[in-house]
């Protein structure tokens, strides 16, 4: 279907980061929290809460990828080759892929849903159907200008408190915080995703936020973002321990690409920030969460 490197992320080397960063942050919560002091009783529910980040990524991927596919909105792409618009997969084959995937994330979900709470089942559902949805169906969300509010909420405040919770089995203010900064990045990584599909989107009748905004406002849609992701630092370390403002150093990283996004890059100029944002959302998780366990 698709070369071995690029089958588990649909063609996407920004997956794996934006699959990692929110149970890392979660997970990195939970302990300074308590829960690892005996580690034994709760490892493998952050190895499957992983699982279920990956798996979602992976199978939204492939779904967009057929979704998209089929349409025809990627038959003039700028970006990272589609495997359905470019004629490389079958849409079947690519459609098959998105709910195998969606599989394993359902079955791991189950896991940890009969041994915490299983209110979870109704959580990754709603996963699973937002997944599916942003591009698939008669009316897909993600052509209306609402998939950066999906991704704050799934990617972002989902994924991050609920790792936290299944680790923990409470809620925690710091969890939220994290979910907010891990949320802003994903989001960010969809809006300079979106801003370098302008002219292609517009053409199909994609409607996504960017194409509302305008080019000069999702420009500066994405350095709010960063900056919203730099303020969830301090929120968590003023909730937890100062140790944590180490997540700030993640700006290192954002730096190029808010440089590049400000100085009007676009087409493939922008390609590179996308994959300088997923850094940016994992340097974010591993600086914050390594402060939570030095504090």
């Amino acid at each position: 279907m698709t070369a071995p490197a690029d089958w588990l992320t649909g063609a996407r080397p920004r997956t794996l980061p934006a699959a990692v960063a929110p149970v890392l942050a979660g997970t990195g919560v939970a302990a300074y929290a308590g829960a690892w002091d005996d580690w034994s009783g709760v490892w493998w529910k952050a190895l499957l809460a992983l699982v279920v980040s990956l798996a979602l990524q992976v199978g939204v991927n492939y779904a967009n990828d057929y979704s998209d596919g089929i349409r025809g909105t990627d038959d003039d792409r700028v970006g990272p080759m589609r495997l359905v618009g470019s004629g490389a997969a079958s849409a079947g084959a690519v459609k098959a892929a998105a709910f195998l995937a969606f599989g394993v994330a359902a079955l791991a979900g189950l896991v940890l849903a009969a041994t915490t709470a299983w209110w979870l089942v109704t959580v990754g559902a709603l996963c699973v159907v937002a997944a599916w949805f942003y591009t698939g169906g008669t009316k897909p969300y993600g052509y209306l200008g609402l998939g950066e509010v999906m991704v704050f909420v799934f990617f972002g405040l989902v994924a991050v408190t609920g790792t936290t919770y299944v680790q923990t089995e409470t809620w925690l203010w710091p969890a939220g915080y994290a979910a907010v900064g891990i949320g802003s990045l994903a989001c960010a990584i969809l809006v300079v995703n979106n801003l370098r599909d302008i002219p292609t989107d517009t053409v199909a009748g994609k409607q996504t936020l960017a194409v509302r905004l305008g080019d000069t406002r999702t420009r500066g849609l994405y350095g709010l973002l960063v900056l919203a992701a730099a303020v969830a630092v301090v929120a968590v370390a003023v909730s937890t321990t100062w140790w944590a403002l180490l997540g700030l150093g993640f700006l290192v990283v954002a730096a190029r690409g808010l440089r590049t996004v400000a100085g009007g890059a676009t087409g493939l100029g922008l390609v590179p920030v996308l994959q300088q944002t997923g850094l940016a959302e994992l340097v974010w998780a591993v600086l914050v969460t390594t402060g939570l366990l030095v504090g």
